[in-house]
């Protein structure tokens, strides 16, 4: 009897097995592993110092959580960056130390909508789609440089050990810098054939020399090389697996596989780099792995998941778990 009760006590206190796509009894490639809103999810309990500090500004954690992510970035050493289009801020989550800052100004001028991040050796790179301008931060916040014209409306970053790509939607062209904040060269127009872009919205570099751009409105993405030479496509509208209906976030692991998050079916979608579809995970909800305006997606080292799941107001943590 006693036996019996002590099993019947494992059953009822063991945790729920973490949601998997695709469905057991298929061999799982995706797990889900946690939601992030604010602090205390990685961890961070605050002190006494910055709780009064907290009451004296006026920082609360209604205020201090996300509200409205939008661009996700995961730097070499693991950080999370995150943009918040409602609160105008960027926040740092360093998952292994427990910490989370944020950063709301560059010099005196505030955010107004800083809708992409990216973080590299330490400098932190922010676009701001509504102030026309890209932003680079040291470690502590202080202001480096700064990118006004010839953009227009950035909304996509990618950065390498040499190169700064910008994504411009108004212009419908890609503008690559050099990471001093100098111009080097820039590829793409409006237009609907290859290499030419319709609103496109995100960019990310793969390991292989790649860099894909998300073009919204054309319903694909486009690989191109680190010179802007367009290398291959794939995608089109459509509403059924390996179609798009709004792409934006999108990213490579470590193994080369694509990830797109589509804002329209509130899912993420996994492609070969050569297009070739492999699996879709998520749909619209407010469960794990449901999403309501999926945005910013970023994979790190360890191939780790993470993606801006604004109406959610949450940051959302998957990781593959497939064979190589």
């Amino acid at each position: 009897m006693v036996a019996a009760v002590a099993l019947s006590t494992l059953a009822v206190n063991r945790e729920p097995p973490h949601p998997v796509w695709p469905p057991r009894p298929d061999e799982p490639r995706i797990e889900f592993v946690r939601s992030m809103r604010g602090p205390a999810d990685i961890g961070q309990k605050p002190s006494l110092i910055s709780r009064v500090g907290g009451w004296i500004v006026g920082t609360t954690r209604e205020n201090v959580d996300l509200q409205k992510p939008c661009g996700v970035a995961v730097d070499e050493s693991g950080t999370v960056c995150v943009t918040d289009t409602a609160t105008r801020r960027v926040s740092l989550f360093d998952i292994k130390r427990k910490r989370w800052q944020w950063f709301d100004k560059f010099e005196k001028t505030s955010f107004a909508c800083p809708v992409a991040v990216a973080r590299r050796k330490g400098v932190l790179y922010v676009a701001d789609s509504q102030l026309g301008k890209v932003f680079a931060l040291a470690n502590n916040g202080k202001p480096l440089w700064q990118i006004a014209s010839p953009l227009r409306r950035p909304v996509g970053l990618a950065v390498t050990d040499e190169l700064l790509a910008v994504v411009d939607s108004q212009a419908h062209q890609v503008f690559v810098f050099d990471l001093a904040g100098r111009p080097q060269f820039e590829f793409g127009r409006r237009g609907l054939a290859a290499g030419e872009f319709n609103f496109p919205t995100h960019i990310t570099a793969d390991r292989q020399g790649h860099l894909l751009v998300t073009d919204s409105l054309n319903c694909r993405i486009q690989v191109f090389d680190l010179r802007g030479n367009f290398v291959s496509q794939f995608g089109s509208n459509g509403d059924t697996s390996g179609h798009f209906g709004r792409p934006k976030g999108v990213a490579v692991d470590t193994l080369g596989h694509v990830y797109v998050a589509d804002a329209l079916f509130d899912n993420f979608q996994i492609f070969e780099l050569a297009g070739q579809f492999l699996l879709n995970v998520g749909r619209t909800g407010r469960g794990p792995g449901e999403f309501g305006l999926p945005g910013g997606i970023a994979i790190d080292g360890d191939n780790h998941i993470y993606i801006a799941d604004a109406y959610n107001h949450r940051l959302q943590e998957f990781r593959y778990v497939g064979r190589p």
